[in-house]
């Protein structure tokens, strides 16, 4: 069948309730074609072998094989996008979040369990990430399951502080001449350094890469906003807790800020930056409008950065849809202190985040994911 520019599905799910109603979903897309369905992980393998699909959606609970031990078959032989479908149980964000490990794209939470009655509550949002799922180029997708590139790594040469010369991965010196040279830009010792690192699709593997390259000597508190529904966002946390040198949770309301921990905003919560005395706590707002479809934003947490402007900010954006965090940076430069690092096109899932805060001009340095934490070391030590 010619599918034209159609981007190929298959859709993975032991209910054939759920596979008719996700394959209608799709296929009542102008830019979807389901070229198959597969009743558990093993049929799953075999179909991504033979039908070569653009995207799958797989669930997770499955008999025969599971859809993690489909998916990491999948990614080692036949590497492709996966969009996993998850319940918003205990288990199920604890094993959505393994699913990301293993090179999973992104994920939908089904409002109605396994056998989701309702779940076309969530159909615009299945549509948005399988239709960016399959423009994920596939070379983005060579992860092993740590996080670590399979492909050979794009080199990028350090920085060179005593020549104060960057160079960057950059195809070309026109873009490379807009960067910002990184090292000119000093932070007063005086004062304190946050490190802010804001990311969507893609981020929990690329949050993996760069947090368990920090030491836990860091002596800097991190604030990180992932794009997650609630449910999730504690399980990341416990997950790279337990990879990690430095301290990573899940962000408490009223919670106060410590050097070498990093505090991830719960999902369905803005976090934000609010001062006592001379001291910094944790502020949760689950009032104020999501920003863009987005609660946690990055934006509202740059906006609180930039009302605290006695503070030193790091700031870095990685793999995500959309701009979120382009017009909080924007404050923050004016009214505040960054640094401002962003992913490259080589190396996001999805170069929609960082691209915003590169072709807006804002960014210090563009970095490969695998150099992030190198050059986050670099300009705390300076």
């Amino acid at each position: 069948m010619n599918t034209g520019n159609r981007k190929k599905a298959l859709v993975v799910d032991d209910s054939a309730f759920m596979r008719k109603l996700i394959s209608d979903f799709l296929t009542g897309h102008p830019g979807i074609e389901v070229i198959g369905t597969a009743r558990n992980g093993k049929e799953a393998v075999e179909k991504v072998g033979s039908l070569k699909p653009d995207v799958v959606t797989m669930d997770i609970e499955m008999p025969i094989m599971n859809g993690l031990d489909a998916l990491r078959e999948i990614m080692s032989n036949h590497p492709v996008p996966v969009v996993m479908l998850s319940s918003t149980t205990k288990i199920g964000a604890e094993n959505t979040i393994l699913a990301m490990a293993y090179g999973a794209v992104d994920f939908v939470a089904k409002p109605g369990g396994a056998i989701s009655l309702n779940l076309h509550e969530v159909k615009e949002e299945i549509l948005g990430k399988v239709l960016a799922a399959a423009e994920v180029r596939m070379s983005t997708l060579a992860r092993n399951v740590t996080g670590r590139l399979l492909t050979k790594p794009i080199v990028l040469k350090s920085i060179d502080n005593a020549a104060g010369i960057q160079s960057e991965s950059l195809s070309t010196s026109e873009e490379r001449s807009q960067m910002k040279n990184i090292t000119q830009k000093k932070f007063s010792k005086t004062s304190k350094t946050f490190v802010i690192i804001g990311t969507s699709t893609g981020g929990p593997r690329a949050l993996q890469e760069v947090l368990t390259g920090l030491p836990a000597s860091i002596g800097v508190p991190i604030l990180v906003v992932q794009h997650m529904p609630p449910g999730f966002t504690k399980s990341l946390a416990d997950r790279l807790d337990g990879l990690c040198d430095i301290r990573v949770k899940e962000a408490e309301d009223g919670e106060l800020l410590t050097n070498g921990t990093a505090y991830i905003a719960p999902g369905g919560k803005h976090l934000k930056v609010m001062k006592k005395g001379m001291m910094y706590y944790v502020h949760l707002d689950a009032v104020e409008p999501p920003r863009m479809g987005h609660r946690p934003s990055v934006d509202v947490l740059l906006e609180s950065a930039a009302g605290n402007c006695d503070l030193n900010y790091l700031t870095v954006i990685m793999t995500g849809m959309g701009y979120d965090g382009k017009n909080g940076m924007k404050l923050l430069r004016q009214n505040g202190r960054t640094i401002t690092i962003a992913e490259s096109a080589e190396t996001s899932v999805v170069y929609g985040m960082p691209k915003a805060i590169k072709e807006a001009d804002l960014a210090d340095k563009v970095a490969d994911l695998q150099d992030i934490a190198e050059s986050i070391l670099e300009v705390i030590k300076s």
